[in-house]
């Protein structure tokens, strides 16, 4: 009877009289008072289409997996390329470019143009390109694609037009940089090599001028060729075999000696006067074993030999460790003379490269610093100190110190907040740096007209979460709190963590701030809760835990509960606020408590610990595990310091904690929050049938994006930071089927009526929580305390607060909390909450103004909490009493007026996707709904109206990771974390895509090249000064004639004319513009020059064919034919 009357219950709260979702639904609380109609809300809407526009703007982080470094020792810039074709480029500080090849192929080697403005990158589909740099957002002026040969290297010398390419065949090319176009001058392998030599000498790996004579060009091959090539004379000075590959190969700078290194750890030094055998083999690593015979090396991959006037020469190379010396880190040796010195790396060595004074080879070269690139790492080495200490970086290349897990971004925050916080965070900040100024000092960048405090916060696996300042378009770290100190330090292979085998207990999964009471919450994988208040005065303090036993078991019957009559929960009954030192019960638990499961996963300090300045801990929360299953995760948490409340929810139901007092207010199943108002039918089923672990529902109800395959007891932060490229196609199916086939169908199925009915094994998770000044009830005359809750089911529900007003009696008396029973749905999860007043403009949630706890004692001004109320009613003279509540949810957005509850405006967003993110953002002196999909689409839609503002396909597929980590804010603004190691911004108002130019760096600044030294006459004359050599007379068209049209073929840039529009002015600007369109009239003069030829063959044959009939003809009387 009782389970009949239940459904009773659902019909009639969906009757016609209160139908739901409705313009003129509501809920069963209450009677409808007189309230605005639509027709009375009059909301001058200002935005337009054309306020908006999706662009990128910078790049912040270390780029993902990168593959080549380039230095420009004039410009002082440094080029970094990546494995996905993109390219960043960093000067000084607030100089950071981020480039991206069309194609995605791995950029093998970068070059510059010297002093150009210049860059040529070398990509795996054998594709040059040359970058434009003049100008801020740089781009590609020309693109040369080999179609027959595979690029292995490219060598540009200093103030030369001409780039020789090596290529897998063995050949060398050479191409024009200015026209991009081949030269018909090639070096053959065949050529180079010895007529009587049996093998093929295998790939070019480098090709260098002779410092002495820029007409010969050192050829190395990967077999241990090497061959000096005289250019002039088009043969080769000499020839080197060696029985070891070659790696890579160094000049001493006066041309007469050069260095290779090679795939056994040996550095062999050769002498021009005698190439038949080394002048010096050396094992830098390799010691002799007691047999005699040296031990066994790794290869040393790359090898420089760089000169210097005060001091013996530096030989710099990477690798060559001896096999035997297993788990050693990557290392980077420095010989100095006698010294020899290791540096050990945290990561692989991708590329090094060595600064020095000169951009010219055959000068002493005097070095000052290397830079190495490591796979997730950029450092810099100082070589003018003995013990040569490193840069400290002033980008933001940690980012991805440990895995980011979750982001959260804040425009126009309070201006006093980053001062304080980077005063603090200064303190931690690592010593032994090199005092010298950061050697990569290029460009030029002014703070921008359009600047105001913005704040970038990180979560990480570790259980870190990092602060940064991201004003004008930059990122450094202001701040970093480590929550794994709450806890005491798990042992390894005990816990509870373990038994669940979770690599990170502490990953941080959402963070909620509110900057103006700095109170700042974290949440954790382990279903914790960490609550910290900023202070400036470091304190001794007892950690406060709260336990909370939050249940829904899936086999009990639904019966009505002891308050089903009153389903505006007027008495708190059961719920009331319960001692911190207690578990609160969850209702319909049936469960009997064992000393066995009742216990967090993770262990609070019980002791009184020391705490530094910064943000300090008042309160932990932690979920208990239940009948031998751990907590679910908690998938949506909400804070007011105005309040003084906490919000958090999941998969079994709410909780409410006044962290003031730190007692549980409110512990409820989301099943008994509807009170007599569920609208769902509710089937049972028999007990114990296909049971499943609880925590296997935890995510399911944020967006739905898990597949099936991926329901563990934990949903880990790898699905975040280390997707793979073969799982894109697993995320696209995802984003085609967001959610369970069941699902689907039960939800195109519950749309066609006002009941609809649900399998039990759905559960319903909270996906969002909003405290806020609203009205708890339709009756309700002036606005109170609420909190609104959505749910993975769409629905809506509202619950009323009372909270004591004088602060003794906050303190003091207890918060009344109790659900009114209000419901409302929507198509999909509910994401977003956000309320405004009749007149459009949004309404701030209520907060405590900072105050700090820990400061002394003051009698003439004591210590009160000072709270800052925006009412909906203070500007409603006009509209009268109530405001609007937007929410969004996974596919649908409504506009509801309250307390009427009825709905204004309501907007299908996508039928095809759902919806990831969604904010109402204050952009143009106005408001707008800001929505991210699933199949890459942003949306903006204006408010109260949501009418579509913007509709752009931005993102050709989404995965996991964005998809956690896409955040709008204020201000036109939007982050991601594009991969795991870099945040992307964009902007979606036309306003800063107009401003961009201005708030960008420059990549190049005008400086004169540094003159060659003066040898001097003696030197000249004994030591031989470089010859003159021009290469345009051996490599241009005259010369050599014209390379093969099918070897390579040549490709405008996009960007060509643009780019030169804004690089350059007067006299080089209209010289690069007539080059332009020489190369356009060159190509199209090819063309007809082919189609002459064409017609030319035609007309010959067609004289052959007549000459042939005449003669045929000719004797033939006028009657034969």
């Amino acid at each position: 009877m009782k389970k009949f009357r239940k459904v009773l219950d659902g019909l009639t709260t969906s009757s016609p009289g209160g139908t739901i979702g409705t313009p003129s639904g509501g809920s069963a609380a209450g009677t409808p008072t007189a309230a605005p109609t639509p027709k009375e809300i009059d909301v001058q809407e200002t935005l337009i289409s054309e306020n908006f526009q999706l662009c990128k703007t910078v790049r912040h982080g270390f780029p993902y997996q990168p593959t080549a470094l380039a230095f420009d020792p004039v410009q002082k810039i440094l080029a970094i390329g990546s494995r996905s074709g993109g390219v960043r480029i960093l000067g000084r500080p607030g100089v950071d470019c981020y480039c991206q090849h069309e194609s995605g192929a791995a950029v093998l080697q970068l070059q510059f143009l010297i002093n150009e403005g210049a860059l040529v990158t070398a990509c795996a589909d054998d594709t040059l390109h040359l970058w434009n740099l003049r100008q801020r957002r740089p781009a590609v002026l020309h693109s040369l694609k080999f179609n027959r040969e595979r690029i292995t290297f490219c060598h540009l010398p200093f103030q030369s037009k001409w780039l020789y390419v090596g290529t897998e065949r063995g050949n060398t090319h050479i191409v024009n940089i200015e026209s991009f176009v081949l030269s018909g001058y090639v070096i053959m392998w065949n050529k180079a090599i010895e007529l009587s030599t049996k093998t093929h000498p295998g790939p070019v790996v480098h090709l260098s001028d002779s410092p002495k004579d820029e007409g010969k060009l050192l050829i190395g091959f990967e077999s241990g060729t090497v061959v000096q090539w005289d250019l002039r004379a088009k043969k080769a000075d000499f020839r080197i075999y060696y029985d070891e590959a070659i790696h890579s190969v160094s000049w001493h700078h006066e041309g007469k000696t050069f260095m290779c290194s090679h795939s056994d750890g040996s550095l062999t030094l050769w002498n021009l006067r005698n190439t038949t055998k080394p002048f010096q083999v050396t094992f830098p690593h390799g010691k002799i074993q007691k047999d005699g015979r040296k031990e066994s090396c790794k290869p040393i991959l790359k090898v420089e030999y760089k000169t210097s006037r005060s001091s013996e020469p530096f030989v710099i190379f990477s690798g060559g460790l001896s096999y035997d010396k297993a788990g050693r880190r990557p290392t980077l040796t420095i010989m100095h003379g006698k010294a020899i010195t290791v540096l050990e790396m945290d990561y692989p060595i991708v590329e090094f490269m060595v600064l020095c004074e000169t951009p010219y080879i055959n000068e002493v070269q005097d070095p000052y610093a290397v830079v190495v690139l490591l796979e997730k790492d950029l450092i810099v080495v100082d070589l003018t100190q003995s013990n040569f200490p490193v840069f400290e970086n002033p980008y933001p290349m940690d980012v991805h110190e440990s895995p980011v897990t979750c982001t959260a971004y804040f425009a126009d925050c309070p201006p006093d907040i980053i001062p304080i916080l980077y005063s603090i965070g200064a303190k931690h900040k690592k010593t032994g740096y090199s005092q010298k100024e950061w050697p990569v000092s290029g460009g030029s960048w002014t703070l921008g007209s359009h600047t105001y405090p913005e704040i970038i916060i990180t979560g990480h696996a570790d259980g870190s979460v990092k602060f940064w300042d991201a004003s004008a378009f930059t990122l450094q770290m202001l701040y970093k709190l480590k929550t794994s100190k709450v806890f005491e330090k798990p042992k390894p292979g005990e816990g509870r963590a373990a038994e669940l085998g979770e690599e990170d207990p502490f990953a941080v999964q959402m963070v909620s701030w509110c900057p103006q009471s700095r109170i700042f919450c974290v949440v954790g994988i382990s279903a914790h809760i960490i609550l910290y208040r900023f202070s400036k005065y470091d304190s001794n303090t007892q950690i406060v835990s709260l336990e909370v036993r939050l249940q829904c078991d899936s086999e009990d019957i639904i019966t009505p509960s002891e308050n089903e009559n009153n389903p505006c929960f007027s008495e708190p009954g059961p719920h009331s606020p319960q001692p911190h030192h207690q578990h609160p019960a969850s209702p319909g638990s049936r469960t009997p408590e064992g000393a066995k499961d009742s216990i967090p996963c993770l262990k609070v300090k019980d002791r009184v610990v020391r705490v530094p300045p910064g943000y300090q801990s008042e309160l932990v929360i932690q979920l208990l595990w239940v009948d031998g299953e751990p907590p679910p995760q908690i998938t949506s948490v909400d804070i007011n310091s105005a309040y003084g409340l906490l919000a958090f929810g999941n998969c079994n139901g709410l909780a409410v904690v006044d962290y003031l007092q730190k007692t549980v207010l409110l512990c409820i199943s989301t099943l008994d929050l509807y009170g007599a108002t569920d609208p769902y039918q509710r089937l049972t089923r028999s007990p114990r049938r296909n049971r499943q672990s609880t925590s296997e529902f935890c995510m399911r109800g944020l967006s739905n994006f898990y597949s099936d395959s991926k329901k563990r007891i934990r949903t880990s932060y790898q699905s975040l930071t280390e997707l793979t490229d073969n799982q894109q196609s697993t995320d696209m199916d995802r984003s085609k089927s967001p959610t369970s086939e069941s699902r689907e169908n039960s939800f195109s199925r519950s749309r066609s009526s006002s009941v609809s009915s649900i399998d039990r094994d759905t559960k319903e998770a909270v996906t969002t929580l909003q405290f806020g000044e609203s009205y708890g009830r339709k009756n309700d005359v002036l606005p109170g305390p609420c909190l609104w809750v959505g749910t993975s089911l769409g629905v809506v529900l509202l619950i009323p607060m009372s909270i004591p007003i004088d602060h003794e009696e906050r303190m003091e008396d207890s918060v009344t909390v109790g659900p009114s029973g209000a419901v409302q749905m929507l198509k999909g999860s509910v994401l977003r909450f956000a309320f405004l007043d009749c007149s459009g403009a949004l309404i701030q949630c209520p907060y405590e103004v900072w105050r700090d706890q820990n400061a002394p004692e003051d009698s003439d001004r004591p210590r009160r909490r000072k709270l800052v109320h925006f009412s909906p009613s203070s500007s409603q003279d006009a509209c009268g009493e109530g405001h609007l509540t937007v929410v969004c949810s996974e596919r649908q957005a409504k506009v509801f007026l309250m307390p009427s509850q009825s709905c204004l405006f309501v907007h299908n967003i996508t039928e095809s996707s759902f919806v990831l993110r969604a904010d109402v953002v204050s952009v143009c002196n106005s408001v707008c709904l800001a929505c991210f999909c699933a199949n890459g689409h942003v949306m903006m839609l204006s408010l109260p109206s949501l009418r579509p503002l913007m509709d752009v396909n931005y993102l050709p597929l989404t995965d996991m990771r964005i998809a956690r980590t896409f955040y709008f804010t204020n201000g036109g603004q939007a982050l991601y974390l594009s991969s795991p190691t870099e945040i992307q911004r964009i902007t979606y108002t036309q306003e800063m895509c107009d401003n961009l130019q201005e708030m960008l760096g420059e990549l190049f600044t005008p400086i004169e090249t540094p003159e060659a030294q003066n040898r001097g006459f003696l030197k000249g004359f004994f030591g031989g000064n470089p010859q003159t050599f021009d290469r345009e007379e051996l490599f241009g068209e005259a010369a050599a004639g014209k390379a093969s049209r099918s070897l390579a073929q040549h490709i405008p840039g996009q960007g060509g004319l643009e780019g030169m529009k804004v690089a350059a002015g007067g006299a080089v600007g209209e010289l690069a513009r007539a080059r332009i369109a020489l190369d356009e009239r060159g190509q199209r003069l090819g063309e007809l020059e082919e189609r002459t030829a064409l017609m030319m063959t035609s007309a010959e044959t067609f004289s052959k064919h007549a000459h042939e009939m005449m003669l045929k003809c000719k004797d033939k009387k006028w009657y034969q034919f």
